[in-house]
């Protein structure tokens, strides 16, 4: 019971941490993670398999990790290496296509091809923000591509606002499309044992039918307001040319391999038995060994805060699993829920979506995943549906305020820097009604498909 008290205390503490923001969150979940370790496994349960459990190092050592021979793959409770390894993997692949301009003249070039016309980019956009964040990390993709939004603007006389919110939420829906797109679906995958393909014919359906809903819905809200300026008395030949963005032309040529490459061996992995861990390392390797004058840039961009993070994280969370706290949150949704499969998957999704609108959906994602695990297995429900709902809750939930996800941070950071502050009225008023739009049809789309 002491245990049990400690572990949620050392949770909620996290949590509120986080929220405060006013120390950095890699420290607060790693110094979480130490006192799990010390104070909970180690002087309240005086076990040392808790410990091994959760550091769960012995795992990578083994051969399932890395190859499974067309297996599922599973990961025990505790860090989740293969999220960390593939995460990092995939940093080091986006550092290298920044480097060299990638990012900068995608944008430009689609820009360019529309001729410049703000409503045509505004739809572009969307819909590029998206795409890019199916297999890229949204944060990047929004980093970037706000960025390039806040150029354009000052260059065609536009108020980037609306464009920047409309990728922020694009860029989430995207993410909740495929295993790589956000960290919980990565999370969800790993942990679960579901593939690229799992994602991409699941959540990944439902996500194309929002994204259409939300493409409508944000061309009616900003039409009047971006449609005033649409690029007419701009003189296209004083605008830059997008080669011009290319900083390396042969480094970009090998960027544009190793990401088509890893998209391939993503989308192939359940077939070839390739985990996402021999990916990540595989695909970061490639990049570094591609661009040997340039390894220390690479690396010393990668975001080793986000790393730490997570395994801290990972940590907290092995804590309330060890002590049994989450077969007991299991279990009351299960009780509230009746045993009804439908009512199960609505509080799943809804309570995701509201959770993740003010506290990071990483934690929460990670938190979840032991809990349908359970229900899965005490109430019969199927457990990839139960995952689905999670996913979507989470991913799209996060969208809603300005604090839910970390590309939302981001990109209104840009958009500041730049001049044009986003409040928190003006994001919600905008952002919480496309939201809500997306959790509804992930509601129905999944009671119509799997009940």
């Amino acid at each position: 019971m002491v245990a049990q008290i400690l572990a949620v205390t050392i949770f909620v503490a996290m949590f509120v941490l986080i929220v405060i923001d006013k120390i950095e969150r890699q420290y607060i979940t790693l110094g979480c993670g130490v006192i799990t370790l010390v104070v909970v496994f180690g002087l309240c349960m005086h076990s040392v398999t808790a410990i091994t459990d959760t550091l769960n190092i012995h795992s990578i050592f083994t051969r399932t990790f890395w190859y499974t021979g067309g297996a599922a793959e599973e990961s025990s409770s505790g860090i989740n290496w293969a999220t960390i390894i593939f995460v990092a993997g995939m940093m080091v692949m986006v550092e290298g296509m920044a480097r060299v301009g990638f990012f900068r003249w995608l944008c430009m070039r689609i820009a360019k091809l529309v001729h410049y016309k703000t409503m045509a980019i505004f739809m572009t956009f969307m819909i590029m923000s998206a795409v890019l964040s199916m297999f890229i990390d949204s944060i990047t993709v929004i980093l970037f591509l706000a960025a390039v939004t806040v150029e354009l603007s000052q260059l065609l006389k536009f108020n980037p606002v609306p464009m920047i919110l409309s990728e922020i939420f694009c860029a989430n829906l995207g993410g909740s499309a495929t295993m790589c797109g956000d960290p919980p679906n990565i999370i969800i995958g790993t942990s679960l044992g579901y593939s690229f393909a799992d994602f991409i014919t699941n959540t990944g359906l439902i996500a194309l039918v929002a994204l259409v809903a939300v493409l409508v819905y944000f061309y009616f809200v900003f039409h009047s307001e971006l449609s005033a300026s649409n690029g007419e008395n701009v003189d296209i030949s004083s605008l830059p040319d997008p080669k011009e963005a290319i900083k390396d032309k042969k480094g970009f040529a090998i960027s544009c391999i190793i990401f088509a490459t890893a998209v391939v061996l993503l989308i192939t992995h359940a077939m070839t038995g390739l985990t996402v861990a021999f990916i990540g390392l595989f695909i970061a390797l490639v990049t570094i060994i591609t661009a040997p004058k340039h390894i220390h840039e690479i690396v010393s961009k990668v975001d080793y805060k986000t790393l730490l993070f997570f395994i801290g994280l990972f940590v907290v969370v092995g804590g309330l699993e060890q002590t049994g706290i989450l077969e007991i949150a299991a279990n009351f949704i299960g009780k509230i829920s009746g045993g009804n499969a439908m009512l199960m998957v609505a509080i799943i999704i809804w309570l995701s979506a509201f959770a993740s609108a003010f506290v990071d959906n990483i934690p929460f994602a990670a938190t979840m995943i032991p809990i349908i695990k359970a229900l899965a297995a005490t109430e019969g429900v199927s457990l990839s549906t139960l995952a689905w709902a999670l996913s979507m809750g989470t991913d799209i939930g996060g969208s809603a305020t300005p604090i839910g996800a970390s590309a939302n941070v981001v990109g209104t950071s840009v958009a500041a820097k730049a001049g044009h502050p986003i409040g928190w009225g003006l994001y919600c008023k905008k952002v919480v009604p496309a939201t809500i739009l997306v959790l509804v049809i992930s509601t129905v789309g999944i009671f119509v498909r799997y009940f």
